[in-house]
């Protein structure tokens, strides 16, 4: 029994960690999920080029599926999950959420019922995995959710809400530097001090001022989590908004394709990676 699917890659609107609501929208970069079933006893995973990484994540998010969707009388206990990624990992940009969603609708497509259950059900499930796995505080149901619905998502991860969707039109810069980091080992405390800020942001973004929320919550959060500004204020005016992406260390910058080219010119000065892309709609889908 074998599915594959596919889920794109996000950047930051608003970090959940400071009031608990938060927005993302999706990006184009894949994670793809190929998985097998079988009754071998044992869930596994890899994920290619990068043997050493942690896969309680993915196989959770197997383990979840089986248990909820495999008819009873199948004689499913065990298979594997290999899993590829365009996106870096620990750099911000939604890697566990896109794993977690590619993961789930294949494990669907191996079973045979993902088109009878929907995105969002599916999404949830995917969260209910990445809290088990302790990857994330948050639960980040905002990230998951601009992955698998596409588009820019703003959710409470307190309720697991989604409180407004929309596809949204931008090219995307992205600067990853070479460090990482873990959103599981980010200082909520310190975040949990800029909340009105935060606040501010989740009312920005549900007036549909997505580019006005992400440079707000750019400059609050790399105050509370200890990064420079200066990649963002290299990005404005021109751009429509730049954010430190999650807890970082990545940036994202969204607008006009002139505008974006040229922060991607000042960005590619920098120690790191540095690479155009755009927004995407249609979200995760089977293959």
């Amino acid at each position: 029994m074998d599915g594959r699917a596919s889920a794109p890659a996000a950047g930051t609107i608003l970090n959940a960690l400071a009031c608990g609501k938060g927005s993302a929208f999706a990006i184009d970069a894949e994670t793809t999920a190929t998985v097998e079933l079988d009754s071998s006893g044992s869930f596994d995973a890899d994920i290619a080029d990068a043997p050493d990484a942690d896969t309680t994540l993915i196989e959770r998010c197997v383990e979840l599926v089986v248990a909820e969707y495999a008819d009873d009388g199948a004689d499913i206990s065990g298979g594997h999950v290999r899993t590829e990624s365009e996106v870096p990992m620990a750099a911000g940009l939604k890697s566990s959420s896109a794993a977690a969603n590619a993961t789930v609708l294949a494990a669907l497509d191996a079973l045979g019922v993902a088109d009878e259950v929907a995105h969002e059900e599916a999404c949830l499930l995917g969260v209910e995995a990445a809290r088990d796995a302790g990857v994330t505080v948050t639960g980040a149901f905002d990230d998951a959710s601009a992955s698998m619905l596409g588009g820019a998502t703003v959710t409470d991860n307190r309720t697991d809400e989604l409180l407004a969707r929309e596809p949204v039109e931008w090219d995307v810069a992205v600067w990853t530097p070479p460090e990482q980091a873990y959103s599981a080992d980010a200082d909520v405390e310190r975040c949990q001090r800029i909340a009105p800020v935060a606040e501010l942001v989740a009312d920005l973004a549900l007036d549909g001022r997505y580019g006005e929320a992400m440079t707000v919550n750019g400059f609050a959060f790399s105050a509370a989590l200890g990064f420079s500004a200066d990649p963002m204020v290299e990005a404005l005016p021109d751009v429509a908004g730049v954010s430190l992406s999650g807890t970082g260390p990545s940036f994202v910058a969204v607008g006009e394709e002139t505008a974006v080219e040229q922060v991607r010119d000042h960005w590619s000065e920098r120690e790191g990676t540095t690479w155009l892309t755009t927004t995407q709609n249609d979200g995760a889908r089977t293959r």
